[in-house]
């Protein structure tokens, strides 16, 4: 059975506006574990279902998507974000 998460997107820390806010990422777990190349070292696997990524406007979508296809799915919401308000003049006590 195929696995997938569905991801909240977060937002970055340096942006400060809410462009790709509430957008979901759909994304398969590995199924093959990883190995070494013999000749470069190099980790890999012939899994390419890992190298998928969806995204969806909302998390309904996302889950509707899974459902259809019928992939057993992880659900993954984005932290909390809390803001530490601060007047300028703190800095200076």
């Amino acid at each position: 059975m195929t696995i997938a998460r569905i991801i909240e997107q977060q937002r970055r820390t340096t942006q400060s506006g809410k462009a790709n806010d509430g957008r979901w990422t759909l994304e398969f777990e590995r199924i093959e574990p990883l190995r070494a190349d013999p000749l470069t070292g190099w980790a890999g696997s012939g899994d390419t279902n890992t190298q998928v990524r969806l995204t969806f406007d909302s998390k309904d979508e996302a889950i509707a998507y899974a459902a259809r296809k019928g992939f057993d799915i992880h659900l993954i919401p984005a932290a909390p974000v809390t803001l530490k308000l601060q007047a300028y003049a703190d800095n200076f006590r």
